[in-house]
């Protein structure tokens, strides 16, 4: 959520932060603003909308500068109005801030006794009075800023230019990331490596309390204590192409058609095709997989549902123990961790909040970290013990689709390499397996040639209020995640159930408005699907059938059906997520929401 662009710079900055906001707009937002040092002076627009409404502002009002701050807000305190939007400014200082300042009214409390007047609503403004009181008691604007931030509780990070001050920019990090970008003569502050892509490829991440002085080229680092701090200069991978939507009508379907190949990627990096066994990942994972007393599997949303299917893997493939909770809940219930115990943390940007919280408690309680993140830079890969990336590519769609079939790609090869190493397989079976992995990208791509129909069938449902999603085994976390992907896009009402426990309650809600979407592969669980399949029929229920050659042919008269390829079960989860994505999708056309930044959405959830 939230962008953050920045640059201490040697021509008029505005034109180039309002591109480099274009490139974190995947992120979600609602409102955003520019301000930079005119003569000294601070000038800033800012405008709620798209970035097409701030530009067309700076098209009729242009700013100038070559140090300036830009924000793209996605809005926690306060409507997403023009006085929200960020930067927040007073004359001496302009700040732009992502995440939450959970003691602001204190602090506005108390900054209001002393005359500080607020134009906004928001808890970020807050930062800007706070340093300019600083400032007034005489403290230099680096200081003030040091000082400031250290009386701020929650999750933050935030970018500062001063009024008469050219060339300085004041950056600092606890909870939401920030990377600081070099150059020869210039330097730069981002939410993101892909943020600052365009500018440079070297880039280092500010840890925990970490203050960033720039003043022009020169980078100084502080860290909590207030101590230099020498943070490593990496060489980011991330493209400085902006990603485009390939002659696609959105980034969403564009990356439901990119999966054959991520997908195809992500494995390359785990399997070898000569055995075909899986890579060997490092003595660190292997060691702790064979003690593991048990796995831990946590996410938010689609995440958590890719560990979901994860947890049925781990448990019949390699005999561990699995729990699995959404991180949100992990950490606040106050689990009970093993001695030699593994945490897996599933997130596709690698800053989601709750997800790296989890993971700091897990890791102070002794347990091994796994992350599996599809950026390698991220806050959760940097700090997990071990990492298994994910190869998805840029996710732009708010609603995760490649990301989702990437980490279910990457916890299968996970899942078999915990096999190998806890002696639960044969190498027979290890070899079964990686080749019915292998054919995944061929099964996918030969499914999508299904899409017309497909359409068809999301233009229908597109017409209810209320959609219900089932299924059993591996395919309850599926009916979980097409559920969500339908509300998150189309906003039609969904929810997704275990088959078995329909008639525990759910069955109520059945009549013949409420269309069904069964999810249930010709494998074990197939009979007793069918079977709680025909007690929603019985009651009147429109059953959407999702299975292959074998499986619609058994289960009798349907509503309508999409068949999927025959394939090995273990690998059905891959391939039954893509209908579940382009039933969703061409719902949400039907209906002419905003399918890649659906509303109230943010594509990383940086606060909790």
């Amino acid at each position: 959520m939230c962008g953050i662009v920045g640059i201490a710079g040697t021509r008029d900055v505005a034109p180039v932060i309002l591109e480099a906001l274009k490139r974190l707009e995947y992120r979600g937002y609602d409102s955003a603003g520019i301000a930079t040092l005119d003569h000294g002076a601070i000038d800033r627009r800012r405008a709620p909308g798209k970035l097409n409404m701030l530009g067309a502002m700076l098209h009729d009002r242009p700013l100038h500068g070559h140090t300036g701050i830009g924000h793209t807000r996605w809005a926690t305190h306060g409507a997403p109005t023009e006085a929200n939007a960020h930067p927040h400014a007073t004359a001496q200082v302009a700040i732009v801030h992502n995440g939450i300042i959970e003691n602001f009214r204190e602090l506005n409390a108390e900054l209001t006794a002393k005359g500080h007047k607020f134009e906004s609503e928001t808890d970020s403004e807050t930062a800007a009075h706070l340093v300019t009181q600083l400032m007034s008691e005489g403290l230099a604007p680096d200081a003030a800023a040091k000082k400031a931030v250290a009386r701020l509780t929650g999750a933050y990070s935030i970018a500062m230019i001063f009024k008469d001050h050219d060339g300085l920019l004041v950056g600092a990090r606890r909870g939401a990331p920030l990377a600081v970008g070099y150059a020869d003569t210039e330097a730069y502050i981002g939410s993101d490596a892909f943020a600052l892509a365009p500018f440079t490829k070297k880039v280092s991440y500010l840890e925990e309390g970490d203050v960033v002085v720039i003043r022009g080229a020169q980078v100084t680092i502080f860290d909590g204590e207030g101590r230099p701090a020498n943070r490593e200069i990496k060489i980011t991978s991330a493209s400085a192409a902006l990603v485009d939507k390939a002659g696609h009508s959105h980034f969403m379907v564009k990356e439901i058609h990119e999966q054959p190949e991520v997908v195809g990627h992500t494995l390359a990096h785990y399997l070898d095709p000569a055995g075909p066994d899986v890579r060997r990942q490092g003595k660190g994972l292997r060691d702790a997989l064979v003690k593991a007393s048990r796995l831990t599997i946590s996410g938010c949303g689609t995440a958590y549902y890719a560990g979901l299917v994860g947890k049925y893997w781990f448990e019949k493939l390699a005999r561990m123990s699995v729990e699995t909770d959404v991180a949100s809940e992990l950490r606040y219930r106050d689990p009970v961790y093993p001695e030699n115990g593994v945490a897996l943390f599933v997130s596709q940007s690698g800053e989601t909040a709750d997800t790296l919280a989890a993971l700091r408690d897990s890791k102070a309680k002794g347990q091994t970290t796994i992350a599996v993140v599809n950026v390698a830079e991220s806050s959760i890969a940097r700090e997990a013990d071990i990492v298994l990336p994910t190869y998805a590519g840029p996710e732009i769609g708010v609603a995760s689709t490649k990301a989702f079939t990437c980490q279910l790609a990457a916890l299968a090869c996970f899942a078999i390499a915990a096999a190998e190493a806890r002696r639960t397989i044969s190498k027979g079976e290890e070899k079964v397996l990686c080749a019915s992995l292998l054919e995944a990208p061929r099964h996918i791509a030969e499914f999508l040639k299904q899409e017309p129909a497909i359409k068809i069938l999301g233009e229908e449902i597109a017409k209810v209020r209320d959609v219900l999603y089932m299924g059993r085994g591996a395919s309850y976390p599926l009916a979980l995640e097409g559920a969500l992907k339908l509300k998150e896009i189309s906003y039609i009402h969904a929810e997704g159930y275990a088959a078995g426990e329909m008639k525990h309650g759910p069955i109520a809600l059945i009549d013949e408005a409420v269309p069904i979407i069964v999810i249930a592969p010709h494998d074990a669980h197939f009979e007793k699907t069918i079977s709680n399949m025909q007690e929603v029929m019985a009651r009147g229920g429109k059953v959407l059938l999702i299975s292959d050659k074998a499986g619609i042919a058994k289960a009798g008269k349907v509503w309508a059906s999409i068949e999927v390829p025959t394939t090995n079960s273990f690998i059905t989860p891959l391939i039954n997520a893509i209908p579940v994505q382009l039933l969703a999708y061409y719902a949400a056309i039907a209906k002419g929401t905003d399918v890649d930044q659906p509303r109230n959405l943010a594509k990383s959830v940086t606060v909790e």
